[in-house]
């Protein structure tokens, strides 16, 4: 992974595979050809250690799959929703920690924000996800709220 230019505007993009996340990566993908900025899309996982005894030989190992597995999880997605990104660059970024504090924490020196929405109809689709909610609450930046596509 390379470093994101400094000279550049820089997009975080919150992303979960979900199809909400699809959204709102493909959104700041056209907002970053628009812009000219460099997009981070950020995936926060957590390694799930409640059940492992703290310093069991298996915490190591368990913690390298979690943080493997993510990045995985990450590149797949990347590869299959934004094959080509039509000379944006995008760094992936995997962070072990609760989504709305990874996204706000890494937004400190962004130009923007982006994340989506579950994409339930009806009322519930009146209402934010608890991730979105946090991050607009909290976000040293602008945030962008990305809609489910219908």
């Amino acid at each position: 992974m390379t470093e994101p230019s400094r000279d550049r505007k820089r997009i975080v993009v919150g992303v979960d595979t979900s199809d909400g996340s699809r959204t709102a990566l493909r959104w700041a993908l056209q907002e970053a050809k628009r812009t000219g900025a460099e997009i981070e899309a950020v995936m926060a996982y957590d390694f799930g250690l409640a059940w492992i005894d703290v310093g069991s030989g298996y915490q190591a190992e368990w913690i390298q799959h979690a943080a493997d597995t993510a990045k995985a999880q990450l590149h797949a997605f990347l590869e299959e929703s934004a094959p080509e990104p039509d000379g944006v660059v995008v760094h992936p970024v995997v962070v072990e920690g609760a989504p709305a504090d990874v996204l706000t924490e890494l937004a400190r020196n962004a130009d923007l924000l982006v994340v989506g929405t579950r994409g339930r109809g009806g009322f519930t689709g009146l209402l934010l996800g608890s991730v979105s909610q946090r991050c607009a609450q909290r976000a040293p930046c602008p945030v962008v709220v990305v809609p489910a596509a219908s």
